[in-house]
C-alpha cells in the first residue's frame, strides 16, 4: 500500500539526494546546472546525476530532474546541447512548465515522462486535461488549491494522470512562484532560476517630497514584512491529503542543509507510514511536529489547502528563520577496536554538551559528551573546526549517515 502514496524530497546536491533516500523519500527531484529554478543551489553535473539516479534506483527509489525554467531566446541552444548530454541517463521524470521546452524534450528523449511543475499555474480540471493531452504523465498542482477543488480535479482525471503537491517548505507571495519582483529589483528573474527573495525584504515607504524619510508601512503593530509568508506544513493533515487524492507529497527545499532533508523526510516518513499502516487508528503524533522544529524553519500554516490565507498566515515581525536545534554532526565511521564513532563535525560543540543522535527509524538517543578526541586521537575539549573529525565513544555503534544535533542556546 505504501506504493500509493510517494514521498518526494528534494536533493540540492549528491548528498542531499543520498540523504534523502536513506531517510524515507520515495522519489527525489534534482536540478542540473541549469534551467532549473534553483540557481543557487548546489545542483548536479551529469556525471553526479548518474550516481544519483544509480544510488536511488539500486534502493527502488526515482529521480526527477527540474527542467521548469522559463527560458528566453538565448536559453534555446544551450538547452537543447544540455539535453543531448543527458538523453541517455536513466531520468525517472523531468519536471517542466514552459510548452517550448516541453516540445523540445519530446523531440530530444521522445520516451521521457513528463510532470507538470507548479510554475504553470495549473489550478482547474479543464487545464489539467489539456495538459494530459499533450502527453504530461503528472501535474503538480499550484499552491492556490483547497483540498476540496483538488479532490474535483482528481475525480475529472483519468487515473492514469498522477496529482502531486507541495505539503511542507517555503510560500510564494506570487502565484506558484510566477514572480517578477526579483527581476525589476535587481536583475535577477525568478522564473529562470535567480530569485532573490524580495517577498521577505523589509519595506518602508517614501513620499516623493521627503527623500530620505521612511516610514513603517503598517496598519498596526504587527509590523513591516508585509509579502513573508509563514511556511506550509501539513505533517497534522495527512489523511485529508491522502483523501484527497494526491498521489506524490513534496517537500520543498533544493536550498536547505541535509539535516534539514534527513529532519523533514524522516518526519513525514513517520507520519505517512503510520496512516498507512491503520488507518481506522490512525491519530496524530506530537512528536513528528516537535521533530521539523528542531529544523530551520518560518512559523508554520497550512497554506490555502483549507481556507484562503489570512493575515494568519504571514509573519509581519521578521523573515529570520528559528529552529530549537542545530546541526552538528554526521557518522561516517567505527573504530571496531576502540569502540569509537567517527564524526565529520558540522558545528562547534563541545564536551559538557548535551546531543541527540537519530537516524532514519523513530525515535532518538540523548548523551552528555564527557570525552572526545580528535583525529589522530588526542584528547580535545571542543570541536571547532568544519568538517573536521571527531571520535567519540558512545557505548554503542551508530550507522553511517546518522546524524547529531544539540539545542540550541538561547541568547
Amino acid at each position: 500500500m505504501n506504493k500509493e502514496i510517494e514521498l518526494l524530497a528534494p536533493a540540492g546536491d549528491l548528498e542531499k539526494l543520498k540523504t534523502a533516500i536513506d531517510y524515507g523519500a520515495d522519489a527525489v527531484y534534482f536540478g542540473g546546472e541549469m534551467f532549473s529554478l534553483r540557481a543557487s543551489a548546489g545542483n548536479m553535473n551529469v556525471d553526479e546525476i548518474k550516481k544519483g539516479l544509480s544510488y536511488a534506483h539500486d534502493k527502488g527509489k526515482k529521480g526527477f530532474l527540474a527542467l521548469n525554467i522559463y527560458p528566453h531566446n538565448e536559453d534555446i541552444m544551450p538547452l537543447k546541447e544540455y539535453l543531448n548530454d543527458i538523453k541517455d541517463l536513466d531520468i525517472d521524470g523531468f519536471i517542466v512548465s514552459d510548452p517550448g521546452v516541453i516540445t523540445i524534450l519530446k523531440e530530444i528523449i521522445p520516451d521521457a515522462e513528463l510532470h507538470l511543475s507548479t510554475q504553470a499555474n495549473m489550478t482547474n480540471y479543464a487545464t489539467a486535461n489539456f495538459w494530459k493531452n499533450q502527453g504530461i504523465k503528472r501535474l503538480v498542482l499550484a499552491r492556490e488549491l483547497t483540498l476540496t477543488e483538488i479532490n474535483e480535479i482528481r475525480n475529472n482525471l483519468p487515473h492514469d494522470i498522477d496529482l502531486e503537491a507541495f505539503i511542507h517548505g517555503a510560500m510564494c507571495i506570487s502565484y506558484s512562484g510566477r514572480c517578477l519582483l526579483s527581476n525589476f529589483m535587481i536583475e535577477r528573474d525568478a522564473n529562470r532560476g535567480q530569485c532573490a527573495h524580495p517577498c521577505r525584504w523589509n519595506y518602508s515607504l517614501v513620499e516623493e517630497k521627503r527623500p530620505g524619510e521612511y516610514y513603517p508601512i503598517e496598519e498596526d503593530s504587527r509590523g513591516t514584512y508585509i509579502m513573508n509568508s509563514r511556511d506550509l506544513c501539513m505533517i497534522n493533515n495527512i489523511p485529508d491529503l491522502i483523501n484527497s487524492g494526491i498521489r506524490s507529497f513534496k517537500i520543498e527545499g533544493r536550498m536547505k542543509s541535509m539535516y534539514y532533508v534527513a529532519t523533514v523526510v524522516r518526519a513525514y516518513r513517520m507520519a505517512i507510514d503510520a496512516y498507512l499502516k491503520e488507518p481506522e487508528k490512525y491519530s496524530v503524533d506530537g512528536y513528528w511536529l516537535t521533530e521539523l522544529e528542531k529544523a530551520s524553519h518560518r512559523e508554520f500554516t497550512t497554506g490555502f489547502y483549507f481556507h484562503k490565507p489570512d493575515n494568519k498566515d504571514q509573519n509581519y515581525f521578521t523573515s529570520a528563520y528559528s529552529r530549537t536545534h542545530e546541526f552538528i554532526g554526521v557518522v561516517i565511521g567505527y573504530e571496531e577496536d576502540s569502540g569509537n564513532t567517527i564524526i565529520e563535525q558540522r558545528n562547534k560543540f563541545c564536551v559538557g554538551d548535551k546531543i541527540e543522535i537519530f537516524g532514519p527509524e523513530a525515535g532518538h538517543f540523548e548523551y552528555f559528551v564527557e570525552k572526545m578526541y580528535n583525529g589522530d586521537g588526542e584528547v580535545i575539549l571542543s570541536a571547532p573546526h568544519p568538517k573536521e573529525t571527531i571520535k567519540i565513544n558512545f557505548g554503542r555503534r551508530f550507522e553511517n549517515g546518522n546524524i547529531l544535533r544539540k539545542k540550541k542556546e538561547v541568547i
